[in-house]
């Protein structure tokens, strides 16, 4: 069990965390104002065709209408915004997370419950008790360390459930049916479509997937190299998918960031840097003190002496101290 417990809070660096989180924040800012930003136009339905989850059901959640969900949008949007810079991050932290999650139940007793969310929930609810981090901090902590490795767990679950469920639901058929033919016939685009008129590789794909799916947890087992070619893959596996079906997992992806080295990732100084250097100001001139006027017996020379001269004084004159004449 140490040897568990060791392996679940393994340090990792502040700034991982902290970039961790801005992304996070920033996810959900845009999941709620372009991906699910939909629910806002649902409130004019009545409540008598609203079908809550049972996560709705059970807890006294009233039902949607459009002053709430108006005034969850622009709560939840400015709580988000927020919390990305790291400020007051337990109390900003746990008030998006109860925020979001009411979101979603209402997105999803609208439509469907997407999986793609697991992962960032999951981050919302451990990300608050990091406290304090901030970008490019190298010092080791194993409050990070905790909250990434939890949201990596569920990241990996994710797949792993994903591929159970395909297989408890719709058994060998799902491998060797027309599951990613009826796919992309619905949603595909002009980089799949060409894939209908290859015969059976499409159930090869399907074997594929399974295949990856259930091996995901492998990651967590792979070092160096062979580790960073699988989290790899997995970005690779998200674009193959969204090129083909228009499906991008974009909260997955994002949650998928707690395996990399984001303590590299420092905003600021990058735009520090992109910013044009200052110029040093110049210092002041610095003349040569003019020679002191000679001075006569008869006082110092003036300007007005000199007018008052007969003609204008020569250097023999000078020398010799006689007046022109």
């Amino acid at each position: 069990m140490r040897r568990v417990g060791d392996w679940l809070t393994t340090p990792v660096p502040l700034g991982r965390a902290a970039a961790f989180r801005t992304l996070a924040y920033l996810l959900v800012a845009a999941d709620i104002v372009f991906f699910t930003g939909w629910i806002r136009g649902r409130t004019a339905v009545s409540g008598e065709l609203y079908a809550p989850l049972l996560v709705g059901r059970v807890l006294p959640l009233p039902t949607p209408n459009a002053v709430l969900v108006t005034v969850l949008f622009w709560v939840l949007l400015a709580a988000t915004l927020a919390a990305a810079t790291g400020r007051a991050p337990r109390l900003l932290g746990w008030t998006v997370l109860a925020l979001y999650f009411e979101w979603l139940i209402i997105a999803f007793s609208y439509g469907k419950v997407d999986h793609d969310r697991f992962g960032i929930l999951v981050a919302l609810a451990v990300l608050p008790t990091i406290g304090r981090a901030r970008h490019g901090d190298l010092t080791p902590s194993a409050k990070a360390g905790w909250a990434l490795r939890v949201t990596q767990l569920a990241v990996i679950a994710t797949y792993f459930l994903a591929a159970w469920a395909k297989l408890r639901y719709g058994g060998l058929d799902w491998l060797t049916g027309a599951t990613l033919a009826r796919a992309v016939i619905r949603r595909g685009t002009f980089a799949s479509e060409w894939l209908l008129d290859v015969p059976g590789l499409l159930v090869a794909a399907q074997f594929g997937i399974m295949a990856f799916e259930l091996t995901s947890p492998l990651i967590f087992v792979l070092r160096g190299r062979a580790r960073n070619a699988m989290i790899a893959f997995f970005y690779l596996f998200h674009a193959v998918t969204w090129s083909a079906i228009t499906i991008s997992f974009m909260p997955h992806q994002v949650a998928m960031t707690s395996f990399l080295p984001l303590e590299r990732v420092r905003p600021v100084l990058w735009a520090r840097r992109l910013l044009p250097a200052r110029l040093p100001a110049a210092p002041a001139a610095r003349f040569p003190a003019p020679p002191e006027a000679p001075v006569s017996p008869a006082g110092p020379v003036t300007p007005a002496t000199l007018v008052d001269s007969a003609g204008p004084v020569t250097e023999t004159d000078s020398r010799s101290g006689r007046s022109p004449g």
